[in-house]
């Protein structure tokens, strides 16, 4: 499985040390948050509010440089739409995996 990394982040701030913190700081606050309104969705059985916070967490995915975890992603998203649930355990992997890299930053 591809691991995260900050490659993204380094170009997007240009060597702006202060901004790269900020936008680490905005995705610890953010992803754990997004990630729990996943589960809440999922397990309510709110499929098109848990395709939403796929959506949005489809952006952190991205920004960790997680290439082929947004192609999942994105496919898990529609899926979710039609009620298609068969990339449940490999998006929630990338998810685990997102929450261990972030808990070492």
């Amino acid at each position: 499985m591809e691991q995260p990394n900050q490659n993204y982040i380094n170009n997007l701030s240009g060597g702006d040390n202060a901004f790269k913190q900020k936008l680490i700081a905005v995705i610890k606050k953010e992803f754990p948050e997004e990630k729990q309104l996943y589960f809440e969705n999922y397990h309510a059985k709110k499929y098109n509010l848990a395709a939403d916070s796929v959506h949005k967490l489809k952006h952190k995915i991205s920004i960790l440089s997680l290439e082929k975890s947004y192609e999942v992603a994105h496919s898990y998203e529609q899926d979710l739409l039609e009620g298609n649930m068969d990339k449940k355990d490999a998006f929630e992997a990338i998810l685990d995996t997102i929450t261990g890299y972030l808990e070492t930053l």
